[in-house]
């Protein structure tokens, strides 16, 4: 077995490619005369001490022995005529069945609402600079899901959910940079996803794979317990023998249509608050104990803090979700008369902002009042509070704001800072946006933090509303085993819509479980393997 060793790098050399190779291996007492290769297994920033270091994991491999680091091949049968499968939705869960289901002979058809990711650019500009919510192409919604104009995060908690290896070996081989198979918290960047996204669908493509834009499913095909199919906009019918249902945590309509259909859904926990908004160079002064910016070489800094408020004698998670470093606060609306923001950063992560949501946990009991609504009175409150953001700010996208030692204080701004949220903002006091527990318990976590993160609790940072769409507000229930809905056959929710992810890598592994659980139960005489 080859030696594994970890170094200490300074950030220029862990971050400049002409240096680091032979920073390696001058700290590890080598010559590099082509005898050894050093293959990178990971790479992460320690800002613990006074000095940051990186601390760089790397395997000492024989040259005889080197290979691509790379095992995954872009490799895929042809099955133009193979049996089909529906999936609805063209997020990472959709595209990543998709392309497992090829690997394993049956044929994905995608039927996505939205538009190709070149064409949805223009729609996303039109919510920036116009105001206008196209329902059907948005932040949200269009090829590549809500995760395409992010920050493309791939950390992920799910470890035992799949093979996140495999699913970043995919990525690079998609186009995604070999680095996200070794940094400790890698991402791609909004300005790279796109791209990354247009190459899976080529893929899916060129093995005989359908993928159908502006193609909106309104309707499910039932037979007794049995999903047949679906209707679109239009009337069209698609058949197949199974359908994977991956649209995503804001498809509402979706949801609305289980419902009617009398398909089990059920209501669960979400979370819900705002965007903070600091400098970055306050976020890195903090983070990396530099008394100017940071340097050329280190990244902009995040930070993950929690903290469990009290409120109304009950204990609330009041927690940082999404952190942006180097970002900027987005419109993710997905209907008029609602604001919504969420964050997204470039692959750079050169944005002279950093964002993060700072949200609180929310459970059944706190919306009884919209109880008869049923599983969906989550959804109803979540949309109550988007509507209200919107109608105080004025009825556009500007976004209600509030200075954050003045939202503690319960203050009104008298002014509001620069932002990076391009439809604006109105000075609004949250508390007029917000239900008063969700008040209290974030003004207690920014409290805490404050605590935590000497300057972070600041009037030069603001918070801006609201940030609703952390996860869905419902969950469609299927068996722990076949992944199966649990009372309709051939029928298999998945991904962040349906409550089983959370994240890019996520999704896309729960995509591929999916497509495996669909072959293994209905399309195992015709599979590949």
């Amino acid at each position: 077995m080859n030696q594994k060793v970890e170094v200490n790098l300074t950030p220029q050399e862990a971050f400049d490619e002409a240096l680091v190779k032979p920073a390696l291996f001058q700290k590890l007492h080598l010559t590099d005369d082509g005898g050894l290769f050093l293959q990178p297994l990971r790479r992460s920033i320690d800002a613990r001490g006074r000095e940051v270091i990186v601390n760089f994991l790397v395997e000492l491999v024989p040259k005889k022995e080197a290979g691509s680091n790379i095992t995954y091949e872009k490799s895929y049968p042809d099955v133009s005529h193979a049996p089909a499968a529906i999936i609805v939705g063209s997020g990472p869960a959709g595209m990543f069945a998709a392309i497992r289901l090829i690997e394993l002979g049956v044929k994905p058809i995608l039927l996505e609402r939205g538009k190709d990711v070149q064409a949805r650019r223009r729609d996303i500009a039109a919510i920036n600079k116009a105001n206008v919510v196209n329902p059907e192409s948005n932040y949200c919604f269009g090829e590549g899901g809500a995760g395409t104009y992010s920050d493309g995060k791939l950390y992920t908690r799910s470890k035992k959910r799949g093979d996140i290896r495999r699913i970043l070996e995919i990525l690079v081989a998609h186009g995604a940079k070999e680095e996200i198979l070794y940094d400790a918290h890698p991402h791609i960047g909004t300005n790279k996803l796109p791209l990354l996204v247009a190459e899976l669908r080529e893929t899916i493509k060129k093995a005989g794979g359908e993928i159908h834009f502006n193609t909106k499913v309104i309707d499910f095909i039932l037979k007794g317990n049995e999903m047949q199919g679906v209707v679109t906009e239009g009337g069209t019918k698609w058949e197949a023998a199974s359908v994977l249902l991956a649209t995503g945590h804001s498809a509402r309509d979706i949801f609305e249509l289980l419902h009617q259909r009398g398909i089990n859904i059920e209501a669960k926990p979400f979370a819900l608050g705002v965007r903070v908004e600091h400098a970055q160079s306050l976020i890195d002064q903090v983070q990396y104990h530099c008394k100017t910016d940071r340097g050329p070489y280190l990244p902009a800094s995040s930070y993950s803090l929690v903290h469990q408020a009290k409120v109304n004698g009950k204990e609330r998670g009041v927690f940082s979700f999404c952190m942006c470093p180097g970002g900027f606060i987005v419109p993710a609306a997905t209907a008029p008369g609602e604001v919504v923001v969420n964050g997204m950063s470039p692959s750079r992560r050169d944005s002279k902002f950093a964002n993060s949501g700072i949200v609180m946990s929310i459970e059944e009991s706190d919306y009884q009042k919209f109880s008869k609504y049923g599983a969906l009175a989550g959804l109803h409150f979540q949309s109550e509070v988007e509507k209200r953001a919107c109608s105080l700010a004025g009825g556009t996208q500007a976004a209600p704001a509030q200075r954050l030692i003045d939202f503690v204080g319960g203050k009104h701004s008298s002014s509001l800072l620069p932002t990076s949220y391009q439809p604006g903002l109105e000075s609004i006091t949250m508390d007029d946006v917000f239900p008063p527990f969700i008040a209290e318990g974030l003004r207690q976590g920014f409290r805490n933090f404050g605590s935590k993160m000497r300057g972070y609790l600041t009037n030069e940072a603001q918070i801006v509303g609201v940030e609703s769409r952390t996860s869905s507000p419902v969950r469609i229930p299927r068996d722990k085993e076949t992944l199966e809905h649990v009372s309709v056959k051939n029928f298999f929710p998945c991904g962040e819509g349906a409550g089983y992810a959370g994240g890019i890598v996520s999704a896309a592994m729960d995509g591929e479980r999916c497509a495996e659980a669909m072959v293994k139960l209905y399309y195992k005489k015709n599979s590949s393997e």
